[in-house]
């Protein structure tokens, strides 16, 4: 008998073993990089980008790398939309994807039909090009939109995307956006070389952010302030996590602020880090955004060889692919290498975050607005009226961000913003805060877009993604692009928001509008799903029962 201690022989090993090659390339590709568990997700986008896709010789290959098991490798590999996980024995996707947005804003500008005639017009091209129908890719204002390779195509049509794969226009197009030299000639980095200099106390920077009101621009609209004093009675060393991951349909602004004026929001995040006394700074980037990574890449990089960071660190990390991880505590997770799961509270991120640190989380536009508040003060920002940027598209002839003081009406954003409602369409509802925030009929167009003001309605601002829907809009057909969306999105952890998704979505598909089914199901979901998404997901299926119920039989 063999003792329970005895090493077994090569040929009596279990599991899946080590290819050298695969090994090789994996060590090539990592190159010096630290062999750290945190960096699992980064590594895979390098197999990834290298290769087109994850081999499960590559996938064991990099858990020997990193020293971790080859399940844990896989199972954050495969719970990402973005990596292409292929078996042994299976083919390996084709090389070219060409991903077609089903967002409701794309939809709305007839996505459906552009799927289907580009399977017309592209088959020909074979095992060539993979065509896929993805949720929403933050081009709402151009609405349809595809992404190829790394290349978004605005207003896409067969023949301009065929055009595209012609000329091979699969690199990320670099829009013009003001660099680290425009940002300084233009005054920028005034701010935090005060602080960094002394003229400037954190106490001074607190005062400000909360004479001026600003509150979180993310959704939450939690007050700027009183967040960050949350991390200064906790230990260090702190964090803090900028929160890049926009995925609520018909949400692009994050998108605007980075491609437009990036340094605008290093400084901000800078300027919170040295408020709160953190040491690093964690950038979390949507993969949708690959032209920002660009841009965010060699901008870091300028700012740091200029000597501004005071020291402190700044990392950029991509997303994968996960919608759920624009909640903070998903981020958290896919931040340390893992798959997106909420984390239950307490304990919450400002005690116990990344890595077990406190941790601040802020969104893009948030700290874009640190900013100018520490240079132009709170007065200019309060007397302003308190301006963000709203993402506007559907039914407009102006679709885009829209700088607008908070509390503007849909009314007022239409008209005055976006160049009133597109040829031939009459104002008819409106989406005030993406997918998760509700609908509103034509008839609350009068009704603030602000924090606090929507919630007497079922509704909310969230990430001010407004959404104008028009008379040519059937509303059956939106509630149930947005039940679809959060059903392909829940990330399974919790049974409210699985079951009770998928539950939705199938009764909107079968034209089963059982109310009280209904109301009872989003009660148990907000009642008990661990984070927003499920909390929030029956909001459009209610608000359709509330509001459009005639339209509905």
């Amino acid at each position: 008998m063999t003792p329970r201690n005895a090493t077994k022989s090569p040929a009596h090993t279990k599991g899946r073993q080590i290819d050298g090659q695969a090994l090789d390339v994996v060590r090539r590709l990592l190159g010096d990089g630290p062999r750290h568990k945190d960096l699992l997700i980064e590594y895979l986008h390098l197999i990834q980008d290298a290769h087109g896709h994850l081999s499960a010789a590559h996938l064991a290959a990099l858990a020997a790398e990193l020293k971790l098991s080859q399940a844990e490798v896989y199972e954050v590999a495969s719970f990402y939309a973005h990596f292409d996980v292929v078996k042994e024995g299976e083919a390996p996707p084709a090389p070219l994807s060409l991903r077609v947005c089903q967002g409701i804003a794309c939809e709305m500008a007839g996505a459906r039909e552009l799927l289907s005639s580009l399977k017309d017009a592209l088959g020909g091209l074979g095992e060539a090009i993979r065509m896929q129908p993805v949720p929403c890719i933050g081009a709402c204002d151009t609405a349809p939109a595809v992404a190829l390779g790394g290349n978004r195509i605005a207003n896409a049509s067969s023949s301009i995307v065929a055009q595209a794969i012609a000329d091979n226009m699969t690199e990320s197009t670099i829009p013009p956006y003001q660099d680290f030299d425009a940002y300084r000639k233009d005054g920028g980095y005034v701010a935090i070389e005060a602080c960094l200099s002394g003229q400037k106390t954190p106490e001074d920077i607190l005062d400000q952010i909360d004479a001026s009101g600003l509150r979180g621009l993310g959704g939450a609209g939690f007050p700027v302030a009183r967040k960050w004093r949350f991390l200064l009675d906790n230990p260090k060393p702190r964090i803090v996590a900028l929160n890049a991951d926009e995925g609520e349909p018909g949400t692009f602004k994050d998108r605007h602020c980075l491609e437009t004026a990036p340094h605008k929001v290093l400084e901000g995040a800078l300027i919170a880090a040295w408020t709160t006394g953190s040491a690093s700074i964690y950038i979390y980037l949507r993969d949708e955004y690959p032209h920002i990574r660009h841009i965010l890449q060699t901008e870091i990089a300028r700012l740091e060889q200029a000597g501004l960071t005071g020291g402190i660190d700044i990392y950029l990390r991509r997303g994968a692919g996960a919608y759920v991880c624009g909640e903070e505590t998903a981020l958290l997770e896919s931040l340390e290498g893992k798959r997106g799961l909420p984390r239950n509270r307490p304990p919450f991120p400002a005690n116990e975050g990344l890595f077990g640190r406190p941790t601040l989380i802020n969104n893009v536009e948030t700290l874009a607005f640190v900013t100018d508040i520490i240079n132009n003060g709170a007065e200019s920002y309060l007397a302003a009226g308190r301006p963000h940027y709203y993402s506007v598209s559907g039914r407009v002839r102006d679709p885009g961000v829209k700088l607008a003081p908070a509390g503007i009406t849909v009314n007022a954003l239409i008209e005055d913003f976006a160049g009133g409602m597109a040829d031939g369409h009459v104002f008819a509802g409106y989406l005030p805060g993406g997918a998760s925030g509700g609908i509103l009929p034509a008839a609350k167009g009068d009704v603030p877009l602000d924090f606090g003001s929507l919630e007497e309605y079922g509704c909310f601002v969230g990430s001010s993604a407004v959404v104008i829907l028009s008379d040519k809009d059937n509303i059956r057909d939106v509630v149930g692009n947005l039940t679809d969306f959060f059903a392909e999105e829940s990330c399974g952890q919790c049974t409210p928001c699985r079951a009770g998704c998928e539950k939705l979505s199938n009764m909107i598909e079968a034209g089963d509008w059982d109310e009280g089914l209904i109301r009872e199901l989003a009660e148990a979901m907000a009642d008990a799903s661990i984070c927003g998404l499920g909390q929030a997901a029956a909001n459009p299926v209610l608000s359709a029962l509330n509001f459009f119920k005639g339209d509905l039989k």
